[in-house]
């Protein structure tokens, strides 16, 4: 993990910070941001919690608009940089019941960032981070970009960094421990999407190997798999997509099975779970599949091409007749041709999406080099 002293703060989020404590508020750098400062990652935005109500926030940055029902304040900061064109403030909250396992029936604000911290689905995801100036004076060559003062040395700003962690998180993130915070059954029960949430995360923070999920967060996630019906397609295609774009694709989709997911994902590909191939295969059907992903997400092939991977014989246990050796799939490509407009369809892709995906499927017998596929070969 990285050292407080090595993180650095962009100018962006430090104005919002400082903005909001110069007006008496608190404020601190939460989220998924904090997680990957403390991983060397590079935080894909910002996010801000604050105890100063939407209104207030409002009024102090004049560049800004309120753009959900959890009272999030979006800032306009004017940066060149795409990551900081926008640093979204969020008042603490705490979130009431969640009858439809999606959005809470009421939100109330609350008090304390700890209060704020404890809503949050994982603990790698509930460590804030206060940051504050203090002045330093320091011996520095000439030139410096602060202005001269007798001796030649200058004033400058450092950091004072404290990470306020009330579930260990960083424990967690050093040991490589996808855990929910609190009670798992709970988390779950506010959010369904968490359940695949855990898995990506679990593939996806690291490039060369998959975390492990805490055994009570595991065991929730088996009991409570069901809720995942709850969930708009749209999201969980979302989080399907994040799972095979990354270089763990593979072993990502094998944990959503293992854990019971796969099922309200995908039913399709769990048909070939244990089903023997033939004289031409060494792999069973699911295996196949499986390893069919792995190999395009090792290539970095385009979405695309690892989507063909995983489904391009989904209809073999369909199509299975005999055993052994000798057993055939005769036709396999046409029918998983249709399977997979149905199993896209579902996941809400776009038409423009399932026509490729679905070309390759249909005629993934024929010998291409995967490398040379292109937008234009797949439209031919």
């Amino acid at each position: 993990m990285k050292s407080l002293t090595e993180i650095t703060i962009p100018e962006e989020v430090k104005f919002v910070i400082y903005k909001l404590r110069e007006n008496g508020y608190e404020a601190y750098i939460v989220g998924g941001c904090v997680r990957d400062l403390l991983r060397k990652a590079e935080p894909e935005d910002w996010d801000v919690a604050t105890n100063a109500e939407p209104e207030k926030i409002g009024k102090i940055f004049l560049r800004s608009f309120a753009n959900n029902e959890f009272g999030t304040v979006t800032v306009l900061t004017g940066s060149k940089e795409p990551r900081l064109k926008e640093i979204e403030i969020t008042p603490y909250r705490i979130d009431e019941k969640y009858t439809d396992k999606r959005h809470p029936d009421e939100i109330k604000f609350a008090k304390t960032i700890e209060e704020d911290l404890a809503r949050r689905d994982f603990t790698v995801n509930a460590i804030a981070m206060e940051i504050r100036k203090i002045l330093s004076i320091e011996p520095t060559p000439l030139g410096q970009i602060y202005g001269k003062t007798a001796g030649g040395v200058y004033p400058g700003e450092k950091l004072e960094i404290k990470i306020v962690d009330p579930f260990n998180g960083q424990r967690d993130l050093k040991n490589k421990i996808i855990r929910a915070v609190g009670k798992p059954e709970e988390r779950f029960s506010e959010d369904a999407l968490r359940l695949m949430r855990a898995v990506r995360f679990a593939t996806t923070l690291d490039s060369d190997k998959i975390w492990e999920i805490d055994k009570a967060t595991k065991k929730a996630i088996q009991k409570n798999a069901h809720l995942l019906s709850f969930i708009s397609k749209e999201r969980i295609r979302d989080e399907l997509m994040k799972i095979i774009m990354s270089s763990n694709g593979a072993r990502g989709i094998e944990t959503l099975r293992r854990l019971g997911l796969l099922k309200y994902i995908i039913p399709e590909l769990e048909e070939g779970f244990g089903i023997e191939q033939n004289k031409h295969h060494i792999y069973q059907i699911y295996q196949h599949n499986l390893l069919s992903l792995e190999y395009a997400g090792r290539k970095n092939f385009s979405k695309y091409v690892r989507l063909a991977a995983l489904l391009h014989d989904i209809a073999k246990p369909r199509t299975k007749e005999g055993e052994g050796l000798d057993a055939t799939f005769y036709n396999h490509e046409i029918s998983g041709a249709k399977m997979t407009i149905q199993i896209l369809q579902n996941l809400r892709f776009s038409k423009k999406e399932i026509e490729k995906i679905v070309k390759l499927v249909r005629y993934h017998l024929f010998y291409y080099d995967a490398e040379e596929v292109g937008e234009s070969s797949v439209r031919r």
